[in-house]
């Protein structure tokens, strides 16, 4: 019998980087504002463990077979990969931010 594995959360480096610099960033004018955004962005991350497909393809991932994936908390668009091992966080970028194809 095989254990049902769930897959593990991974954080690319630039993604990583530009969150705690817009965490930084809001931290600024309202600690209060900086935590709830931190907090709400990774809370929906770890929920993505339970269901990876539950938001939409990602429209800005060239070729996308399906399993980039993106959703916007607190004007932040969170794009990630998802296989059967593991959740790539793959980029976080404000929704004001001019959107690039990757």
């Amino acid at each position: 019998m095989v254990a049902d594995t769930k897959p593990v959360i991974i954080w690319n480096k630039l993604a990583s980087i530009y969150f705690k610099k817009a965490y930084e960033r809001i931290k600024e004018d309202s600690y209060s504002n900086a935590e709830k955004v931190k907090n709400g962005i990774i809370k929906v991350i770890e929920s993505l463990i339970e269901h990876p497909e539950k938001y939409s393809p990602d429209k800005f991932k060239k070729e996308n077979p399906g399993n980039y994936r993106a959703f916007e908390k607190y004007s932040y668009r969170v794009a990630y990969k998802h296989t059967e091992r593991e959740i790539r966080i793959l980029r976080i970028r404000h929704v004001k931010q001019e959107p690039r194809e990757y």
